[in-house]
């Protein structure tokens, strides 16, 4: 009998078992990037074309065709995503202000406040702080005779938005005016704290309060609008005097403790004739190295006719002008002021 020998025994022996292969490690979770909304899931869902050749398509392939948008329609979404942004604090006051009369302010309260109010699901008030007799409740058609005088009477039974709408007129885009007595004697009246009285009701039923201010810098109800205001809008014509107006009230402001203010305004630099031979360029220059924004309005037949203001009526260019300075005044909405009113 043939003996193996270890060298053989060690060739023809069975492996040892292999070591137990370490547990694999869980698979990392999945995170889809792309949002679970309609817009992305569902084929075919751009908006549908309002006019022009990108309807005239989606008209003519049946309704399944849908362009892509220019950028200038691509813009215009932009800035009313800008003019919808909700208000964070829950209430946003801005202030429309000049040194000067003439120049375009309560158009520019008016034309603003539809505009918004057009845009926006949420309330949008316009109220008349002029120390004399002010024009912004004949922008819009009465409904009735109160004014903020009989509002600041009648402020202890005002407890809904229903008594407080019974002293307003609505503008068809919705803008809701509060109007100013007609008697300059009995508007005089109006100070710093019947103004602070008509904005703690607003700002209870209205997301959105803008002022209408009387001219000059040193008027009863003034202090108080600019110490409550979120932010201002200052109409300048678009003239020599008009601007050097519009100067000289930031530097007021700003030696004045309102720095803060004058950083983050607009001013609209309206143009009230047709043809002007003033640099509106170099105006504009100037005053964006001061300010947030300077949004020009063109001339506007209707505008000129100084009566009620119907965004209709308007030039597609002058809506375009006021949807943008509605998006740079709601740029700010989605923010929470630090002073404390």
């Amino acid at each position: 009998m043939t003996e193996t020998s270890p060298q053989t025994q060690a060739q023809t022996s069975p492996p040892a078992p292999a070591a137990p292969a370490p547990p694999a490690a869980p698979a990392e979770p999945f995170h889809e990037t792309v949002p679970l909304t309609a817009e992305h899931l569902l084929t075919n869902r751009r908006p549908e074309p309002a006019g022009g050749w990108r309807r005239l398509v989606w008209l003519l392939s049946g309704r399944k065709i849908i362009p892509a948008e220019s950028a200038a329609e691509q813009e215009r979404r932009t800035l009313i995503a800008q003019a919808q942004t909700p208000v964070a604090s829950g209430h946003h006051r801005i202030a429309v202000m000049s040194l000067k009369g003439g120049v375009g302010k309560t158009t520019t309260t008016v034309s603003l406040g539809n505009t918004l109010a057009s845009l926006r699901g949420d309330r949008v008030i316009a109220i008349d702080a002029n120390p004399d007799r002010g024009t912004l409740g004949i922008k819009v058609k009465s409904e009735t005779a109160a004014t903020i005088r009989t509002m600041l009477a009648e402020a202890p039974h005002i407890l809904r938005y229903a008594d407080a709408r019974a002293f307003t007129s609505q503008s068809p885009a919705r803008l809701e005016v509060l109007a100013s007595d007609t008697d300059p004697a009995v508007s005089e009246a109006f100070n710093a704290e019947d103004y602070r009285t008509v904005a703690g009701l607003i700002e209870r039923y209205y997301s959105i309060c803008i002022t209408d201010c009387g001219t000059g810098l040193l008027h009863g109800a003034m202090g108080a609008t600019l110490e409550l205001a979120d932010q201002i809008v200052l109409v300048s014509l678009v003239a020599v005097d008009g601007a050097s107006s519009a100067a000289a009230t930031l530097d007021w402001l700003t030696a004045h403790g309102y720095a803060d203010l004058v950083k983050n305004a607009i001013v609209v630099l309206n143009a009230v004739e047709p043809k002007s031979d003033v640099d509106v360029e170099l105006l504009e220059r100037h005053f964006h190295s001061r300010c947030r924004a300077v949004i020009r309005i063109p001339y506007d037949p209707h505008l000129k006719e100084g009566a009620e203001v119907d965004l209709v009526r308007l030039r597609p260019t002058t809506r375009g002008a006021y949807l943008r300075l509605a998006a740079a005044v709601g740029q700010t909405f989605g923010q929470r002021p630090d002073r404390g009113h």
